[in-house]
């Protein structure tokens, strides 16, 4: 993997985005070839049009970001990643139409554009499937070494399976029980330099639970100095999940190491301009939304249209998050807080709808705009359930240490939560977020939004 602020991408996924760029770059300079039917006036139009070919191409790529084309679990159905791509496509084209009426000097036409798109269509479905036959190849992955050969090994090696990183092999240290088949470790009888170069290892992950007498670390400090890169196997995990492992923290773990550092005067000050402007642009577009949303919910049964409930925002302070209401009036009116169930018979039909659509959210752009929230951040949990919650659950009250978010890393990369192992899970991402905080990967995770907006996951 290659990381870019803060973010880590795997080398496929890189090469597959410049596959994307160089096909979006081709298409429309031969949509201006099929627009002229002359290539000198073609070129001369390409040359004075270069900013539209640029916002063409970045405007369809972030799409495809938008729609998960970029990650391998959701293109590895070529069906499935066919939808994704023309919805893509079709997302891309609404922006454009949109940005050429209020912008209408970088517009372009026409006769140019339908004939880019079209090619640019099909030459990025042929990418992805090239991409799914071909990217589990070798040359792609990411050669990795293993010391060890016990449980953390075999988790490694069952984690392999999933693609990303190829384990060259393993090596055992001193008498440790061993879970790894014979094959696959390595004659330790070598200098562990000699190893690294015959199999030719990017990383060598250090895999041993008991590292007490145990660490070859002469030989891991020479591998250093000639530029291999040494991890231990918490942050490999970390890396290759985007999860924090609960098992490995520990408190020194959480002061020494790199990263949580969302505290920046610089990134909370882009962030908070970022929450105020995007709030009060979808305050404005969600208006016709709102207002249908607001009608439906009071005619449902003539209650309540929004629900004001407690929550723990930064710090642990508390706030009152809005939502419009999508339950019974008196669906805790015995005053148990209890999570949303599958098929939950408290949920209106009308609710059940703003639900899955994610439009019983939009009052929460409100708690943004006042501060309360970002766009980007941890779920915000109520008091009672984040009380229950810290007490089975070891360091699960620093999930505040941000503000709490309409959406999230973990919202996006995991169902909605409806049990204690639930909110293990969703913890892992969460402090993986706010470990790894930077304005990149909140932008990611904006753009990933979509996607699950599209495509609902879990909803309840």
């Amino acid at each position: 993997m290659i990381r870019v602020f803060r973010v880590h991408i795997a080398k496929p996924t890189l090469v597959l985005g410049l596959i994307d760029g160089l096909i979006l770059y081709f298409s429309i300079i031969v949509g201006y070839g099929v627009s002229f039917l002359d290539m000198s006036q073609a070129i001369s139009a390409y040359r004075d049009k270069g900013a539209q070919s640029i916002f063409f191409v970045v405007a369809i790529m972030l799409s495809l970001v938008m729609m998960g084309l970029y990650q391998r679990q959701f293109i590895s159905d070529l069906k499935i990643a066919l939808l994704r791509l023309i919805a893509s496509f079709a997302t891309a084209v609404l922006t454009m139409s949109i940005i050429f009426y209020v912008m209408p000097d970088i517009r372009i036409w026409m006769s140019a554009l339908l004939p880019a798109l079209a090619i640019s269509l099909l030459g990025v479905f042929l990418a992805r499937v090239f991409f799914v036959r071909v990217a589990d190849i070798n040359v792609f992955k990411r050669r990795v070494l293993v010391f060890g050969t016990s449980n953390q090994a075999q988790e490694i090696e069952t984690l392999e399976s999933l693609g990303g990183f190829l384990c060259v092999g393993f090596l055992r240290i001193g008498d440790e029980n061993s879970t790894i088949e014979p094959p696959r470790i390595l004659d330790r009888s070598a200098d562990l330099v000699d190893i690294i170069d015959e199999y030719d290892v990017d990383e060598v992950v250090v895999a041993i639970q008991e590292r007490r007498g145990a660490m070859p670390t002469s030989e891991l400090l020479a591998c250093r100095m000639q530029g291999i890169q040494i991890s231990d196997f918490w942050t490999f995990m970390e890396r290759q999940k985007g999860q924090v492992e609960l098992e490995a923290l520990r408190p020194s773990w959480m002061i020494f190491s790199e990263g949580f550092s969302s505290r920046s005067r610089l990134q909370r000050s882009v962030k908070r301009i970022f929450d105020v402007v995007v709030s009060l642009l979808m305050l404005l577009f969600s208006l016709p939304v709102t207002l249908l949303a607001a009608a439906a919910v009071y005619l449902q049964d003539r209650g309540p249209i929004f629900y004001r409930q407690e929550r723990v925002g930064l710090y642990g302070r508390p706030f009152y998050l809005l939502k419009f209401r999508s339950m019974r009036v008196d669906a805790e009116k015995d005053g148990v807080a209890r999570w949303a169930l599958s098929n939950d018979t408290r949920i209106t039909p009308i609710g059940t709808f703003i639900r899955l659509t994610r439009i019983d959210e939009i009052p929460q752009i409100y708690n943004v705009l006042r501060g309360e929230m970002s766009f980007i951040g941890p779920r915000p949990e109520r008091p009672t359930i984040i009380a229950e919650l810290a007490k089975d659950i070891p360091f699960y009250n620093y999930r505040d240490a941000v503000k709490p978010g309409i959406t999230g890393w973990a919202q996006i990369n995991y169902p909605y939560g409806a049990s204690v192992e639930d909110a293990k899970q969703k913890l892992k991402f969460d402090l993986f977020y706010i470990k790894n905080y930077s304005l990149m990967l909140d932008f990611l995770i904006l753009l990933q939004t979509v996607r699950v907006v599209l495509w609902p996951q879990g909803v309840r």
